[in-house]
């Protein structure tokens, strides 16, 4: 081999490693570009990634500051309307406090009324009973009265020698007065009473013996009322015509008072008088009048 050869390889390696060098500098600069290009992209990409970030964030916060508006506002008007709740119970409670008050008040009026009225009551009762027992004692004053002038008026006349046995009708008449036998519905003490007082006479008051006499005659079998009692005093009987007790006819053991009521006296079949609960019940009585001229 020549000197030529042997220079022309040294100069081919070498013009060989230049051009390898050049491909490989562009390489490295391809490849530069392309890092340069992916770290363009990869920035681009992560500014855009923030940029989406800080818009989410801005929207985050606005929507925050949105709710936390609201909230506030709600949490206003729910404290408000939790002052308006206790304002409203505290004025419920004072009503409340009122309402009690006035309850009490009622009832200590209430109970000053019933108090008041139980007192008028009682009066009522009391001027009621005293205007009866009043009213009783006139009636019996006037009855009196009325049988004092009829016994002077009867003797008047009797003085000018008039026969005075007139009797109304269904009455008969012995010595001078006039007697009414009731029979009928059976009837108590205070009933025999008033119904010869609507005849405008009197339960028989007997002062003879001749006088009761006649009455045993027409008694009932049953027993009929006469007009003796002991009402007001245990023991002290007088007449419905205030006679004093003169002539008694009271049956062996009589009066006996056998029961704590027995204040009102009956004439037996036989005459005979016998004290009796003035609530039983008789179907005869005697009246008696004095007869008329």
């Amino acid at each position: 081999m020549d000197d030529n050869s042997y220079s022309e390889v040294p100069v081919e390696y070498s013009r060989r490693q230049k051009s390898c060098c050049r491909r490989q500098g562009l390489k490295l600069v391809l490849l530069g570009l392309l890092m340069a290009s992916f770290c363009a992209g990869l920035l681009t990409v992560l500014l855009l990634w923030h940029w989406d970030a800080v818009q989410s964030m801005k929207q985050l916060e606005e929507t925050a500051a949105r709710n936390v508006s609201q909230l506030s506002q709600v949490l206003a008007s729910h404290k408000d309307q939790q002052m308006t709740q206790q304002s409203q119970a505290a004025q419920m409670l004072q009503n409340m406090e009122k309402i009690v008050t006035e309850q009490k008040t009622l009832k200590h009026q209430e109970f000053q009324f019933s108090r008041n009225l139980d007192g008028v009551q009682e009066d009522l009762v009391n001027l009621k009973s005293a205007a009866l027992n009043e009213m009783y004692s006139v009636w019996n004053r006037m009855e009196k009265l009325q049988e004092e002038v009829e016994k002077l008026w009867l003797e008047l006349h009797l003085s000018n020698g008039s026969q005075c046995n007139t009797c109304p009708e269904d009455w008969v008449n012995f010595g001078r007065k006039c007697y009414y036998f009731g029979q009928g519905t059976p009837k108590k003490w205070l009933q025999a009473r008033n119904a010869c007082r609507a005849l405008q006479g009197q339960l028989v008051s007997i002062h003879s013996q001749e006088e009761q006499d006649f009455l045993t005659q027409h008694g009932s079998k049953f027993g009929t009322w006469i007009g003796l009692r002991d009402l007001d005093l245990e023991g002290q009987f007088i007449w419905m015509d205030e006679n004093p007790l003169n002539y008694n006819n009271w049956g062996p053991g009589e009066p006996n008072n056998q029961e704590p009521s027995e204040d009102c006296v009956v004439m037996e079949h036989s005459g005979k008088w016998n004290d009796m609960d003035c609530l039983g019940r008789l179907d005869s009585w005697v009246c008696d009048r004095l007869a008329t001229c």
